[in-house]
């Protein structure tokens, strides 16, 4: 199940930790750029959905989504945050792996991605897109 809290700021997107997360986080990312005009959002939806496939996988419910502006330079920036205390790193290349790949081709993808600690608790990944 999902909640949508919208301020006028940036809307929220808050899910539980379930296999449906990635699809209702990738329609709430397709939604919020159809918003601002922008036809392209195949990163934006790839990086979202390997966001919040991680934190389903690896991190603590719920799993809050933000898509926004930043003001400074225009460009959109995705956030999952979760309650895990795990950060996610980027895997040593290996040809043998079944996974684990996701978060290499996703940098390669982006202006700059990261993650930050939250003050209660479980962290914020972010990515910019380009």
């Amino acid at each position: 199940m999902a909640a949508v809290t919208c301020t006028p700021e940036s809307p929220t997107l808050v899910l539980d930790a379930t296999d449906q997360a990635p699809r209702l986080a990738r329609g709430f990312l397709a939604a919020r750029f159809a918003e601002w005009g922008i036809c392209d959002d195949y990163v934006g939806r790839l990086v979202v959905c390997e966001l919040v496939t991680n934190a389903y996988r690896h991190g603590k419910p719920p799993i809050v989504v933000r898509v926004f502006r930043d003001e400074r330079d225009g460009l959109v920036v995705v956030e999952v945050w979760d309650g895990g205390e795990g950060r996610p790193v980027i895997q040593p290349e290996n040809d043998a792996a079944t996974s684990g790949r996701g978060l290499a081709l996703m940098a390669e993808l982006v202006e700059a991605w990261g993650v930050r600690p939250l003050n209660e608790g479980g962290k914020v990944t972010w990515a910019k897109l380009r």
